[in-house]
């Protein structure tokens, strides 16, 4: 499916990155191996490498200046060209609110919503550059389309996210270029220290896997999440933009766009009490995630 295409990805040491990586190698690309740690990189373009495959490894944090497009650069310095870029790389510092501190969230902020933004800038340049289209494929998460508790600074950039995806789609679109979210739901090293998946993790830990009812509410491993980024990524994908796509066990969303759940017209205007009246008995949205969604 993605026959001699060149695949950036990004935080691909680890968890969906490393899954996916490996898939898409499978699938017939040459990867971009990006993480911080260069052992784990190393690791993921090792293990393409001994089961046929091509892979170049470039060491950055993403969020810091200049690390985008060293993955960019690596892509056409080994392979001659950019065909797809999955932003992916992330990291965590959960508290409740009135606990954050200011290091904590503009961490979050720099790798999640910062690097992303420095992720699609530097694909969306060489993409326009080279002609012929692209996909960018970028990692949300179901908080970044419900929130949730202690996620402040992980809910606000992966809503930030998803926004910067729709814009994208709208001003990459006569360039070829598909832009989609990503809304994963696997068990990774980031729902570890979830209490509810505790024993979910120490069945996986013990070779037990995830059993059918857990799968079917959307609960899976990164392996499972990998094949929605390869269909994003090959020329199949590219006909949907601007779309947040969910995968997880066997559950696969289309999540739906913000619009207007209830409107009321009052001629003349409003007044504080008769937008009283009006949203008294008007539905609630759901907020925060629900328990199948890790």
């Amino acid at each position: 499916m993605l026959d001699g295409k060149v695949l950036v990805i990004t935080g691909a040491g680890l968890g969906i990155g490393r899954a996916t990586a490996l898939a898409a190698a499978r699938a017939g690309a040459r990867v971009v191996v990006n993480d911080v740690d260069a052992s784990a990189a190393e690791a993921v373009a090792q293990a393409i490498r001994e089961a046929g495959g091509q892979a170049a490894v470039q060491v950055a944090a993403i969020g810091t200046d200049g690390a985008a497009e060293a993955c960019v650069d690596c892509a056409i310095s080994a392979f001659g060209r950019l065909d797809a870029f999955f932003a992916n790389a992330g990291v965590l510092r959960d508290s409740v609110l009135w606990k954050t501190e200011d290091a904590a969230f503009d961490l979050v902020i720099a790798t999640h919503l910062k690097g992303t933004f420095q992720c699609g800038r530097a694909a969306a340049r060489q993409f326009r550059a080279q002609g012929g289209g692209g996909a960018l494929i970028l990692a949300g998460s179901p908080a970044g389309q419900m929130g949730n508790f202690g996620q402040s600074a992980y809910a606000a950039a992966k809503a930030g996210i998803v926004g910067m995806m729709k814009t994208w789609a709208l001003e990459l679109a006569r360039d070829g270029v598909s832009v989609n979210a990503l809304i994963p739901t696997a068990l990774t090293r980031m729902t570890a220290t979830i209490p509810a998946l505790a024993e979910v993790h120490a069945a996986l830990e013990r070779g037990e896997g995830i059993n059918a009812d857990l799968r079917i509410e959307g609960i899976g491993t990164p392996e499972d999440v990998a094949p929605l980024v390869v269909f994003l990524a090959s020329d199949a994908g590219r006909a949907i933009s601007g779309q947040c796509l969910g995968l997880g066990g066997d559950r696969l969303a289309l999540w739906a766009h913000p619009s207007e759940a209830q409107v009321h017209q009052s001629p003349g205007g409003w007044s504080a009490e008769a937008i009283s009246a009006a949203l008294h008995d008007a539905p609630r949205q759901a907020i925060g995630i629900p328990p199948r969604l890790p």
